[in-house]
């Protein structure tokens, strides 16, 4: 039976990056109390593993000499770079924290380690909860991310020779990796998020498709706001699914942001942890070696919730329903699992499915050809 990784140490979620911001790396650290309250570690195909720092070297996979220095002089507190020009803003969605590079090295260091466990047949799988920072540019933070670990780990698999398929459920588009992998053929980017035309970053459509070589390679399906469950499903398995086994990989990496969660405050996806497990399901009976990424996710019991689901699905374990008493008590919910599932407005519901099945037409016709598809 396979081992499964998970990378995680306190000083991933010690970090502030400004008090009233949404993203609060907190939220790691209650998942892996919520996990070590289920004896998680204890099972015997459990590894924890130790995050490393990610070398300058590294970074500079995707990265501008000119951008990881600017990001170390600005958590150092210099004030002699401006960081306006880098996506640095003090009110904005990326503000300068104190050891922002040593914080986001970090992270990135672990989705490297993570990726070397996975390529070197160390684990069957490995769940960096901190990765998943789908948005930073070669030159720039954009959307709480300072540097892109999935394209860095995607990286890594490439320099060792593998294909390699990248799915984000995040309910952002996840452009930053297309953007690095647009015109490769070695890397089949799938993102099925909430559609740019609501929500940040703004793209994402079908028609964003890759460019040369790499025409088809990247998959769009873009998603009503208010879409559920149900349809969510409906569309991932049509589209996700079958060009994963066309397109024959090495291995997947995946981000499992659970911002589409129906109570998350940024977004406006319905999912519920049941419908979110039902999706990770499918990623993980494709039976390939797996790197899991963290992600978005504003909502914090919600992500501590669905990212221990994740990795019990991993070890192949169903945890108890009922959450531990010390977990319960401090964060106020009482089931691991929904309860029910949310009524979107009514008078949406035609419009989600109309979208729904016009989205997926679009991809069957215009890209699933490219993979010998009908």
């Amino acid at each position: 039976m396979r081992r499964v990784a998970f990378i995680y140490e306190d000083a991933l979620s010690q970090h502030e990056l400004r008090s009233d911001h949404p993203m609060r790396p907190v939220r790691l650290r209650y998942t892996y109390d919520l996990l070590r309250e289920y004896g998680a570690f204890d099972h015997p195909r459990a590894v924890l593993l130790d995050p490393r720092l990610a070398t300058e070297g590294e970074l500079g996979w995707l990265h501008t000499p000119e951008y990881i220095a600017a990001v170390k002089a600005l958590g150092s507190g210099l004030t002699n770079v401006d960081g306006t020009r880098f996506g640095f803003s003090g009110a904005g969605d990326n503000p300068v924290y104190p050891n922002m590079f040593e914080a986001a090295a970090l992270s990135t260091g672990g989705s490297l380690l993570a990726a070397e466990a996975v390529a070197n047949g160390d684990v069957g799988a490995a769940f960096n909860i901190s990765g998943g920072l789908h948005h930073a540019a070669p030159g720039h933070a954009s959307g709480f991310c300072v540097f892109n670990d999935p394209a860095l780990a995607i990286h890594y698999f490439l320099n060792k020779g593998m294909r390699v398929v990248y799915v984000d459920i995040d309910a952002h588009h996840g452009d930053g990796v297309q953007e690095a992998f647009y015109t490769d053929d070695r890397v089949l980017t799938i993102s099925v998020h909430e559609s740019g035309q609501y929500l940040f970053p703004g793209t994402g459509a079908v028609i964003e498709m890759g460019v040369g070589t790499g025409r088809g390679y990247s998959v769009n399906l873009p998603l009503f706001p208010y879409t559920g469950d149900d349809d969510y499903i409906e569309g991932f398995g049509q589209v996700v699914p079958p060009l994963i086994r066309a397109f024959n990989p090495d291995v997947l990496v995946a981000q499992l942001g659970i911002d589409s969660y129906h109570r998350d405050p940024l977004t406006h996806l319905q999912m519920t942890t049941e419908g979110y497990i039902e999706v990770v399901r499918q990623l993980i009976e494709l039976g390939l070696p797996l790197l899991a990424l963290g992600g978005g996710g504003y909502d914090v019991n919600a992500v501590a919730r669905a990212w221990t689901l994740v990795y019990g699905m991993l070890l192949d374990v169903e945890w108890p329903n009922i959450l531990p008493p010390g977990f319960a008590r401090k964060h106020g919910v009482g089931h691991l699992r929904d309860e029910t599932s949310p009524e979107g407005p009514e008078e949406l519901k035609v419009d989600i499915r109309r979208h729904l099945e016009a989205t997926v037409g679009e991809i069957r016709q215009q890209i699933f050809p490219i993979h010998g598809l009908k």
